[in-house]
C-alpha cells in the first residue's frame, strides 16, 4: 500500500547532506480510511504512508490498553517474580528496589514501590552512581542493602548483565529478581528470577518494551497473584492504571518504538499524567513550565531531561525520590535542585560538544568515513552520550565521544548510530579484539571504557568493520517526507488534525513535510543559535518558523545570507494555541537550495 519515489523535487544532496525521499499513498486506500473514520485526507494519507489499513486505522488513532495488553505469564519468569514478591510481602521481609540512574529505572522503581506502599510493605531504593559505581549492580550495593535488613533485592532496568554482583548476593544470603529490558549475551545472572522480554527463550513479543513498561505488566501479575491468594478480600487492590504516567514517561524517555503496547501505554499514561495528581510531576512540571494536557514532547524533552539531569551531574537517587515522595514541600525542592542541575548539565553538555565538534573540523574528517570518534580530557561522563547524539544530528553519521581522565588514563565513551549501522556489534567486536576494557550495547547505541592510549586503534578498528553497512545505510542518508503541502493549508486546524495520529516517538515520528520554491524573506537569529525565518511562496502565501541549533551550520547560514535565493525545505507542522491565538508553526529541519 505504500511506495516511495526517488529525490522529491531532485534533492540528492541537502544541505544537511541527505536525498529526499516522498512516501506515496495508494488513493484507495486513503478513501477507505476517511469513509471508515471521518478524517481529513491529510490524516488518512499519512495513515497509509505507515502501512495502516482502513482494518487497522481505527485501533491506532484510539489505542486502547486492553487491546494490545500482553499476557503476563508469555515472559520467562513473570509469574515467578510475582509469586517471589508477594511471598516475601507475606512474610513481612523488608524488600530493596535496585534502579538504574535515568529516567525509566526511576519509573519503574517507582511503580513497583508505589504498589509495595499500598500494601504497607516500605521498601528500599538504591539507585547507583553513574561516575563511582558505574551502571547496574555492584558487590558493595548489595552488601549495603543486606545490612539495612533486606532479603530480596529487585533490580529494575538493570542486572541482566550483573553476573559476579548476584553471585556474590547469593553468598551473603540476598535473594535477587531481575526485572530487565537490554538485549543479553553470554552467560545469565544467577537470580532467583530473571523477567527480561529480551532473554534467549522469551516469546513474549514484547522485546520492544522498556523496563517501565516490563514493570507494568509485572504489576498487573502482582494483581493477579494477589487476587488469586485472596489477598485483596479485606483491602483494595492496588490501582496499576494510575501508575501508568510512570509506565508512559518511562517508555517515552527511553525511546522505545511507539507501537502496540508502547503506544496503547503512553495514550493511556498522558492522559494519567495530564491530571498532574502526582506531587512530584506536578512539582517538576511547575519549574519546567509545563501546563495544561501532556504530551510526549513534555515527558520527553522538559520532564525527562530534568530527571536525568539528577543521574549525569547530580545525585542519582533524586529522579527516584522525587517520583515517589509524598510530601509537596520535598517535592518542590527536589524539583527545583533537578532543575537547577539540568541547566547546568546543559552547560556541560554544551562545552563538550563545541570541543568535540572543533575538533572533527580541525582533523577535516573524510565524508565517506563511516564513524566520528572525538576526545577529550576531563570530558564528563554524563553528557558524553547526549554529544554523541547531536555529533550523529548534524553530520548524520554514527558517532562516539570519549572522555578522558589524565589521572588514570581510563577513557569511557558513549556512541550513537545510524540506521542499518550495528555499532554495538562494532564495539563488542573491539572488546573481543582486545581494544576495548569494557564494551558492548545495541544496533543504535554503545558504551565503552578503554586505555585512552589506543583511542586511534579504536578508530582504526571501526573504520574498517562499519565501513560496508555505511556504504549500504542508504536510509542514514535519506530524509523521508510524508506529503508535500503548499503554504496556503498550513494553519492551526491542519497542524491540530495531526495530532489524532499521536503519540510520536520513535516507531510513530512526527509527519514531516516538503515545500517547493520558497523565497526567503526575513530571516534572524534568535537565541544562542536558532533562526527564526519566512519564506514565501509564488503565490504569494507565507511559511513562517523556526530552525533549531542551526545558524552556525550551513543550513542556518544559508537561511541567514544576503541576497536572494529560492529554497526547498522540509520539516514538521506545530500547532501552536499560545498568547498570539491559534496558528501553526514550521519547524525546519533540512533545506536545498532549488538550484541544487
Amino acid at each position: 500500500m505504500t511506495s516511495a519515489s526517488d529525490n522529491l523535487f531532485g534533492v540528492k544532496r541537502s544541505l544537511k547532506g541527505r536525498s529526499w525521499v516522498l512516501k506515496t499513498a495508494d488513493d484507495a486506500s486513503v478513501r477507505a480510511i476517511i469513509r471508515a473514520h471521518g478524517v481529513s485526507d491529510a490524516l488518512a494519507r499519512l495513515l497509509v504512508a505507515r502501512g495502516l489499513s482502513a482494518e487497522d486505522a481505527g485501533g491506532f488513532l484510539a489505542p486502547r490498553l486492553r487491546d494490545h495488553f500482553p499476557d503476563p505469564s508469555s515472559f520467562i519468569g513473570m509469574d515467578e517474580a510475582a509469586t517471589l514478591i508477594w511471598d516475601t510481602v507475606e512474610r513481612g521481609a523488608k524488600i530493596a528496589l535496585f534502579a538504574d540512574y535515568d529516567v525509566d529505572g526511576a519509573t519503574s522503581a517507582a511503580q513497583l514501590h508505589a504498589w509495595l506502599t499500598a500494601l504497607g510493605s516500605e521498601p528500599l531504593i538504591y539507585v547507583p552512581d553513574r561516575i563511582e559505581e558505574g551502571y547496574g549492580p555492584n558487590t558493595a550495593a548489595f552488601e549495603q542493602l543486606r545490612s539495612q535488613g533486606a532479603e530480596l533485592v529487585v533490580t529494575l532496568d538493570c542486572g541482566a548483565a550483573s553476573v559476579d554482583p548476584i553471585k556474590a548476593a547469593a553468598a551473603m544470603d540476598l535473594t535477587v529478581a531481575v526485572v530487565d529490558h537490554h538485549l543479553m549475551e553470554g552467560e545469565a545472572p544467577p537470580a532467583r528470577v530473571l523477567v527480561n522480554p529480551n532473554q534467549p527463550g522469551d516469546a513474549s513479543g514484547c522485546g520492544h518494551m522498556a523496563a517501565a513498561g516490563v514493570t507494568f505488566v509485572l504489576l498487573a501479575a502482582l494483581n493477579r497473584e494477589g487476587r488469586r491468594r485472596g489477598a485483596f478480600e479485606n483491602r483494595n487492590e492496588p490501582d496499576i492504571l494510575a501508575l501508568a504516567d510512570l509506565a508512559a514517561l518511562g517508555t517515552i524517555c527511553d525511546v522505545v518504538p511507539l507501537t502496540g503496547v508502547n503506544r496503547a501505554i503512553v495514550a493511556q499514561g498522558l492522559k494519567v499524567m495530564s491530571h498532574w495528581s502526582r506531587l512530584g510531576l506536578k512539582a517538576l512540571a511547575d519549574v519546567a513550565g509545563v501546563a495544561g494536557e501532556a504530551t510526549p514532547y513534555h515527558a520527553g524533552f522538559l520532564l525527562g531531561p530534568r530527571i536525568n539531569a539528577g543521574g549525569r551531574i547530580g545525585k542519582s537517587n533524586l529522579g527516584a525520590r522525587l517520583l515517589t515522595t509524598t510530601d509537596p514541600d520535598e517535592a518542590r525542592q527536589i524539583a527545583e535542585h533537578l532543575d537547577q542541575l539540568n541547566a547546568e548539565r546543559r552547560a556541560v553538555e554544551s562545552e563538550v560538544l563545541d570541543g568535540a565538534i572543533a575538533q572533527l573540523e580541525a582533523d577535516k574528517v573524510d565524508e565517506d568515513a563511516p564513524i566520528l570518534i572525538a576526545s577529550g580530557e576531563h570530558w564528563h561522563p554524563g553528557v558524553i552520550g547526549i554529544a554523541a547524539g547531536r555529533i550523529k544530528e548534524r553530520f548524520n553519521r554514527p558517532s562516539i565521544v570519549i572522555g578522558v581522565d589524565p589521572q588514570t588514563g581510563v577513557a569511557k565513551g558513549s556512541g550513537r548510530s545510524c540506521p542499518g549501522v550495528d555499532l554495538g556489534s562494532a564495539v563488542a567486536a573491539a572488546r573481543e579484539a582486545g581494544i576495548l576494557i569494557a564494551g558492548g550495547g545495541h544496533a543504535m547505541a554503545c558504551g565503552l571504557t578503554m586505555d585512552a592510549g589506543r583511542i586511534e586503534e579504536l578508530k582504526t578498528f571501526l573504520t574498517e568493520a562499519l565501513q560496508e553497512s555505511w556504504k549500504q545505510a542508504d536510509e542514514a542518508r535519506e530524509y523521508i517526507v510524508d506529503a508535500v503541502v503548499h503554504p496556503a493549508a498550513v494553519n492551526f486546524e491542519f497542524a491540530n488534525q495531526l495530532s489524532a495520529a499521536a503519540p510520536f516517538g520513535q516507531g510513530n515520528p512526527e509527519p514531516r513535510f516538503a515545500f517547493s520554491d520558497l523565497r526567503r524573506t526575513f530571516a534572524q537569529r534568535v537565541g544562542a543559535d536558532h533562526v527564526r525565518f519566512t519564506f514565501e511562496a509564488r503565490s504569494g502565501d507565507r511559511l513562517s518558523g523556526i530552525a533549531f541549533r542551526c545558524a552556525d551550520e550551513p543550513m542556518g547560514q544559508a537561511l541567514l545570507a544576503s541576497g536572494e535565493a529560492i529554497f526547498h525545505a522540509t520539516g514538521k507542522v506545530k500547532a501552536d494555541d499560545g498568547r498570539y491565538g491559534k496558528k501553526a508553526d514550521f519547524h525546519l529541519e533540512d533545506l536545498a537550495t532549488a538550484e541544487s
